[in-house]
């Protein structure tokens, strides 16, 4: 039988399983919960009525979080030297070429996200395979391959969160941490929810956002009934 913490069956405790909560009930019990030691990311997790393997439902984008992650983002920029200083005055970490490549192709991994100049995709598509995996390959689409570099850095650096529906057509971000406090919090999942419901692809049929889980790191699901978001 498996052992839970006395934290674990209490957090549990304010929580019925059974209920579809409006996201301000979820937060205030997200916010009662008891605590971890340390500060808890907030996650949301999304149930969407896409088939991911059509190329037209595959749902991907990016949301600017108004209070940020909470969480510190390390930045790998891949440039030529003309764009090295733009990028270290916006505040990415790590900044180079083919020396990044090299390190990467050697293990090295220690980034959450990057971005590139267009001239260096030929270069940054020789470690595809290592960085796409982790959902870290630079794409135009979601504004990580630009010219704007300063731009791109910065916006994720002030908490900007890139999404993609996986296979079994859930959506999941960490929507900020539980020491923001419940407006912050609603306010970030709610930023979130409105732009997955902008984002339904046009082929999508019946429902599409099917179902609302919000939790901290260590704490229980809480369902968010999704039905106020349909019809936005």
């Amino acid at each position: 039988m498996a052992h839970h913490s006395k934290r674990l069956l209490q957090g549990r405790s304010l929580v019925d399983r059974d209920k579809l909560y409006s996201l301000d009930e979820a937060v205030e019990i997200l916010c009662k919960s008891p605590r971890a030691k340390f500060d808890e990311t907030v996650e949301l997790a999304m149930r969407l009525g896409v088939d991911p393997r059509k190329a037209e439902e595959n749902v991907r984008g990016t949301v600017s979080l108004p209070h940020g992650t909470g969480k510190v983002i390390r930045v790998v920029v891949f440039c030529k030297p003309e764009k090295a200083e733009e990028a270290k005055k916006a505040g990415a970490d790590f900044v180079g070429g083919d020396d990044i490549v090299n390190q990467i192709q050697g293990g090295w991994m220690d980034f959450d996200a990057a971005v590139a100049t267009p001239d260096m995709m030929g270069q940054v598509g020789k470690i595809g395979k290592l960085l796409g995996p982790r959902g870290l390959m630079p794409n135009p689409k979601v504004g990580t391959v630009t010219l704007d570099i300063g731009k791109a850095v910065e916006a994720i650096k002030s908490g900007r969160v890139e999404y993609r529906v996986e296979k079994a057509g859930i959506v999941h971000v960490g929507a900020g941490k539980l020491s923001f406090g419940p407006e912050k919090i609603k306010e970030n999942l709610s930023t979130f929810i409105d732009a997955i419901v902008k984002a339904k692809p046009k082929t999508s049929k019946g429902v599409y956002l099917k179902t609302i889980n919000v939790s901290s790191t260590m704490g229980p699901g809480i369902k968010v009934d999704a039905v106020p978001y349909r019809s936005v």
